[in-house]
């Protein structure tokens, strides 16, 4: 990883007083929005050109834990545009404008990163990208440098974390990601950086962003708590033939109690996914497209291993153009391959207590889907072999709209490699229908009393994986 001296840019980005409130004490004040005479406010000489905080509230539900509320911040660090890599200058500014400061990217103005940062020692502090943040596509450095996870071989260009951290600004991040979807399509075992890493951070926001061209996710959320997303808006389409692949919204992983809430996601995988130990997620008032839906998994990939989703609330979503609506995907007990890049299976945890509930779907293929037998073709070693992962208390309700003509007449998919792992399922008030006016559904190893659809055995066409991380 490149190292370098910080000293030039602390002095550069300390030149601004040190936080206070005038009497020598810091300024203690919570506020969600805009804040008093802090910087986020009117009337502070240490404060330069910020933008205004953005207020966050929930809607339409409330989450379990109220939102942040970070305390106002009392003197800014302006990062300098080089030219070059400002990979220097933005730790220096982070550094300096730590504990009760605001780093701001200003608007117009362009800054490159190339090279790996951890941001994980964050703490009482505003980012306020008003200007543009683009990552070098230097692909060998970036396979050897990224922040590494283990889950699904994940790497990420930085590590985000830390307490009290507000991001807003209405600016943009740009992965850059033309290069490695056109590098993917070569080499299917490449090392693909998350555009937004998030490890370890706690009771923060983030807010009014523009995220662009991810080489893989655009968001991985790990180990973290109390942490709200509003108003992000994604896209980043491929120019060339070569797809942008696994390109998921969000994807949470050991965390608790995150809201995802107003994003606008265009992407080509799912919008949101609780991969393992996401507990207390809620996610509401999106609008996605193109998607590969709201997923729960996958889950039970790592034999030996133990993974919870439980506590997900998913509300008022509009889905569109997109392979599946709402989904559960679970490996079975053996081992199966999704793709060279995909295998697993034997892993064990539970699913439960998920709601999906108020969603408006147009042209998605299968709007309701759960799966027990994700990444295995042969049905009769699924049930030979039923997944060692539980799925229990999930429920669909009031969901509208129309299925795509793809698997007409179905419009759901539930398989159950046994119901003695799979059982309270329920489908409650759902008038999503095929082109053929029907709303019949695979139903395999389910209370089909429980369901709100038309069931049948007869498999068309066959077991739907999406084809997704």
């Amino acid at each position: 990883m490149r190292l370098f001296s910080l000293a030039p840019f602390l002095a550069l980005a300390a030149a601004l007083p040190a936080p206070g409130n005038g009497n020598g004490k810091p300024d203690n004040g919570q506020h969600n929005g805009n804040g008093g005479n802090g910087c986020n406010g009117k009337g502070n000489p240490h404060c330069q050109g910020g933008s205004t905080r953005p207020t966050i509230t929930p809607s339409p539900m409330q989450p379990r834990v109220p939102f942040p509320s970070p305390a106002v911040r009392t003197r800014d660090c302006v990062v300098p545009v080089s030219g070059g890599d400002d990979s220097e200058a933005i730790l220096a500014a982070m550094q300096s404008c730590n504990n009760g400061g605001r780093v701001v990217f200003e608007k117009d103005s362009t800054y490159t990163i190339g090279t790996a940062l951890d941001l994980t020692f964050l703490q009482s502090i505003d980012l306020d990208i008003q200007g543009t943040i683009r990552f070098t596509n230097d692909t060998d450095y970036w396979q050897k440098a990224g922040f590494s996870f283990v889950f699904q071989n994940v790497t990420t260009f930085f590590k985000l974390g830390g307490d009290d951290v507000f991001i807003y600004g209405g600016g943009t991040l740009d992965g850059n990601g033309q290069a490695w979807y056109d590098l993917f399509a070569k080499d299917k075992l490449i090392m693909r950086p998350v555009l937004m890493g998030v490890d370890g951070l706690k009771n923060s926001i983030i807010a009014d962003l523009k995220w662009r061209y991810s080489p893989q996710y655009y968001s991985f959320v790990a180990n973290s708590s109390n942490v709200v997303f509003d108003g992000i808006d994604i896209t980043g389409r491929s120019k060339s033939e070569h797809e942008a692949k696994n390109t998921d919204g969000w994807d949470t992983y050991r965390s608790t109690d995150i809201t995802i809430q107003n994003g606008h996601v265009d992407n080509g995988d799912d919008c949101v996914s609780f991969k393992p130990n996401s507990t207390h997620i809620l996610v509401q008032s999106m609008w996605c497209n193109g998607s590969h839906g709201m997923s729960v998994g996958s889950l039970g990939q790592y034999a030996g291993t133990f993974d919870i989703v439980e506590h997900v609330y998913v509300a008022n979503i509009s889905m569109n153009n997109a392979s599946d609506g709402a989904r559960i995907k679970v490996w079975p007990g053996s081992a199966a391959s999704m793709s060279v890049d995909l295998q697993g299976g034997g892993g064990e945890g539970r699913v439960n207590n998920i709601t999906f509930t108020d969603w408006q779907l147009t042209n998605v293929d299968y709007a309701m889907t759960i799966t027990q037998c994700y990444g295995q073709k042969n049905a009769t070693l699924c049930t030979e072999f039923p997944s060692k992962l539980t799925i229990s208390d999930v429920t669909f309700k009031n969901f509208a709209g129309q299925a795509s003509t793809k698997y007409a007449p179905q419009m759901a998919y539930f398989q159950c490699s046994s119901p003695d792992v799979c059982y309270g399922i329920r489908a409650e008030n759902i008038s999503v229908t095929s082109p053929a006016g029907a709303k019949q559904a695979f139903c395999f190893n389910m209370d089909n009393s429980a369901l709100d659809v038309q069931c049948t055995t007869q498999n068309n066409p066959g077991e739907h994986s999406g084809g997704a991380k």
